[in-house]
């Protein structure tokens, strides 16, 4: 895939799975809009190493960040093709708690996961259907089709963005591609202290490992890559899904 003269927006990539899209997209050739709620030196970091990058910090529940980033994109390299939206927010409730989740966990999850995500996706399509051949990858997750997960309303957000993929992609026009990457357990610094969680995974799963994040990031490109693929949900989980 050669994305030379393109420009991509990688959404939370200031560390784990974002910044490693955001380097694979960047090794083709992308400049990429680097971003994240917080960590802005490390944000920073990454834009420098990736060279022919910016960095805008917001929160993508802002309907403010949304814009920001896509007149980051358009003011750099007058253009968009791409947007990975990967940053999300879960909450520390075992998924079985019902009595334990309140209101504020689900405005929190919802507000980054779903609303944000629309929203950066509502301000990026303008320039993507101008790019001809412009497309969009929302990072979901397992939890979004097997019932598991961090958290129940991270489960079911990231439910709500598999169905929004496939409604996006049915109606999105300029021949956009819009497409998910669902992956299972992540070895990440979200994820660093899981240390059961990833020896279950590793004693059931197929592949009998967690994931690294240049295997989503692969993922990702493999998807945007496919021309003729559009509302599809690509699940990299080692095969987990299978057996629970």
């Amino acid at each position: 895939m050669d994305l030379a003269g393109t420009a991509v927006i990688v959404t939370g990539s200031s560390s784990g799975i974002g910044a490693a899209i955001a380097r694979r997209l960047s090794g083709l050739g992308a400049g990429i809009v680097v971003n994240s709620a917080s960590s802005p030196e490390a944000g920073q970091g990454i834009a420098a190493e990736l060279g022919d990058a910016v960095y805008v910090q917001g929160d993508i529940g802002d309907p403010a960040t949304a814009a920001a980033l896509v007149a980051a994109a358009e003011q750099r390299w007058g253009r968009l093709d791409g947007l990975v939206n990967n940053a999300g927010v879960t909450i520390s409730v075992p998924l079985p708690d019902f009595a334990a989740v309140t209101a504020g966990h689900w405005e929190k999850v919802l507000r980054t996961n779903v609303i944000g995500t629309f929203l950066v996706s509502q301000a990026a399509l303008p320039l993507l259907q101008q790019a001809g051949d412009g497309w969009i990858v929302n990072i979901t997750s397992l939890a979004g089709v097997r019932q598991t997960g961090s958290s129940l309303p991270y489960a079911v957000s990231k439910a709500a963005l598999n169905h929004l993929t496939s409604i996006m992609a049915k109606h999105a026009e300029g021949g956009v591609r819009v497409n998910a990457v669902a992956p299972g357990l992540v070895a990440t610094p979200w994820t660093e202290d899981w240390h059961e969680r990833k020896a279950g995974v590793e004693a059931v799963a197929p592949l009998h490992r967690v994931a690294t994040a240049d295997d989503i990031a692969e993922a990702c490109v493999a998807i945007a890559a496919t021309r003729y693929a559009t509302g599809q949900t690509f699940v990299v989980d080692g095969g987990l899904g299978l057996v629970i």
